[in-house]
């Protein structure tokens, strides 16, 4: 069964690969060397704009002190994060691949760098397809303070970052991305580790695989968020392109959004206009001690408000180690620490087809939360050291109309810690309304899921 469930992906997660590879062919080669010589550059920007399309940037030891814009298909390759850095201090961005100025933009390929102190990004894509970011230190950027709330939030970022409530960018930002791969990356000391969003065109089929994004205080580790397109705007906000069809997989995720709140991996429609977060996979990674639950999902609209719902339907959370995270709040709460949330909050938007499998999910005040006008599936999940394994939350989120809460939860063919099921023999127990738990799992499932 979860073969069938996960072959799609698969299936496209070997197509980004074999897409990334391919080769413009008669490319050149040019080098960058700190201080310059006769047969190098002396700064990254200058070998860029020399460069033709298809050709390979070979980046020597030093600190470069520039904020990088790439507009053409190209290599960009450091001699590792240890040796070539791009101090970003003063600057927006340390490395900005610009496919809004250049459409059609595709195949560009950054590796080998540590990126830090950018006023917002780290890095920052937009607009691109078929890239490939790998092997980067991406650190400390984020400079800029933000003000929490709703809506723009940080002074002299481009019009296309229509929300950047909780931070002013974070580390890794990719925005209306396409068929790309993140993969080898430690982030840390940013705003977001890696956030995926959609400003300025769909965000579809990436691949975001063994990354580090850990440590990074104000928000997630890793999010799939849909924001309001460019040119949008209050009361009527447009419907969002969507972040669709992406598979984050063997990542680390830990100890981020401890002072604004974050998860390990989120997926949120931010609550201005029809939010579009579906059909992704959240595969075998380690989620520990983040801010808010491990794997939070949160819509804000629907129905509820006489507004169209968010489509955050067909997401899969499969196969993670989820531990010691933190609650959720807000419209979204969960009564406590919570490994897993899904939560429409206050406007009833319907959460659908979601696949909650193999997860196993340890020492958290509550193993899976729920708050939604529909069914909730767990099965062949193992929760242990929870007081409550399983939680209906509806009334929780919304204490002043209790006729939203009609969703249910079926969390059949679980473990809860002991052979003798919820409630008994010193078992997690389950807690709301409409929980179905019987027949549940006497021996917790062999853990196949290397988590790395």
């Amino acid at each position: 069964m979860r073969l069938s469930l996960l072959s799609p992906s698969r299936i496209a997660s070997v197509a980004i690969l074999l897409t990334a590879t391919t080769c413009i062919g008669h490319a050149a080669t040019l080098c960058v060397a700190h201080g310059g010589h006769s047969h190098c550059y002396s700064t990254i920007g200058a070998a860029v704009t020399a460069a033709s399309a298809g050709d390979v940037i070979h980046v020597g030891p030093g600190v470069y002190k520039e904020d990088v814009v790439i507009g053409k298909p190209l290599s960009l390759i450091g001699a590792g994060w240890d040796d070539s850095v791009i101090d970003a201090s003063g600057l927006a961005n340390g490395i900005f691949v610009d496919g809004v100025d250049n459409p059609g933009l595709a195949d560009v390929t950054i590796a080998g760098f540590t990126v830090k102190k950018a006023q917002f990004e780290g890095v920052l894509v937009v607009s691109t397809s078929d890239a490939m970011i790998r092997d980067n230190k991406i650190v400390d950027n984020d400079v800029v303070p933000a003000v929490f709330g709703s809506g723009p939030a940080c002074t002299g970022q481009p019009a296309f970052e229509t929300d950047e409530s909780g931070d002013c960018g974070g580390g890794l930002h990719l925005i209306g991305v396409a068929h790309s791969i993140i993969s080898g990356n430690t982030l840390t000391g940013n705003g977001d580790g890696i956030l995926l969003s959609d400003e300025t065109g769909i965000s579809r089929d990436n691949l975001i695989i063994h990354n580090d994004a850990s440590d990074n205080p104000p928000e997630c580790g890793i999010v799939l968020a849909s924001h309001p397109p460019v040119g949008s705007a209050p009361p009527a906000f447009a419907a969002h392109f969507g972040v669709v069809h992406n598979t984050v997989a063997y990542n680390v995720s830990a100890r981020n959004g401890v002072t604004v709140g974050g998860a390990g991996v989120g997926l949120f429609s931010d609550g201005e206009g029809q939010g579009l977060v579906a059909g992704n996979v959240i595969l075998g990674n380690q989620l520990i001690g983040n801010g808010i639950p491990g794997v939070s999902l949160h819509s804000h609209v629907g129905p509820a408000f006489g507004l169209p719902p968010d489509n955050m339907d067909g997401n899969q959370i499969i196969g993670n180690f989820i531990s010691g995270n933190g609650a959720d709040t807000a419209d979204t709460a969960t009564p406590a620490t919570a490994g897993i949330n899904i939560n429409s909050g206050g406007g009833g938007s319907p959460v659908l087809g979601t696949i909650i499998s193999g997860n196993i999910i340890v020492n958290e005040e509550i193993g899976i939360a729920a708050n939604t006008p529909a069914e909730v599936e767990a099965h062949l999940n193992t929760i242990e050291g929870a007081k409550t394994g399983a939680a209906n939350v509806c009334s929780v989120d919304n204490p002043t109309n209790p006729t939203v809460c009609t969703g249910s939860l079926d969390v059949t063919e679980n473990f809860w810690g002991c052979p003798a099921g919820p409630g008994t023999g010193g078992c997690t127990t389950v807690s709301g309304a409409n929980i179905v738990f019987t027949p549940w799992l006497t021996t917790p499932l062999p853990d196949f899921g290397d988590h790395h």
